[in-house]
């Protein structure tokens, strides 16, 4: 399966809003930091997340960018990490 890391960042205006994103973004990848998240996704997953967050936010409002970073196997990221440490999200069994 070709997965894809991706670096999911967003600037929401209104808390609710904020908050329903934050959760959603939760079941996709993992935290990084306040609105950032780091995914490994399919193409599907990938295009449920945009249809998803694109009924979520108020487009006049709000942003989300989404950073493709490359073939989650084959991506290397440098990353200068201060204070925590950094790990790329590994790949994991999902359970439904």
């Amino acid at each position: 399966m070709d997965e894809h890391l991706y670096i999911v960042t967003y600037d929401i205006s209104d808390q609710k809003r904020w908050r329903r994103v934050f959760r959603l973004m939760r079941g996709y990848g993992e935290w990084l930091q306040l609105s950032v998240f780091q995914c490994r996704m399919s193409r599907q997953r990938h295009a449920e997340l945009i249809a998803l967050l694109d009924g979520m936010i108020h487009h006049d409002e709000d942003h989300i960018v989404i950073l493709d970073v490359g073939i989650a196997e084959k991506v290397a990221p440098r990353v200068v990490s201060l204070g925590k440490d950094f790990e790329p999200v590994a790949r994991e069994p999902v359970i439904i």
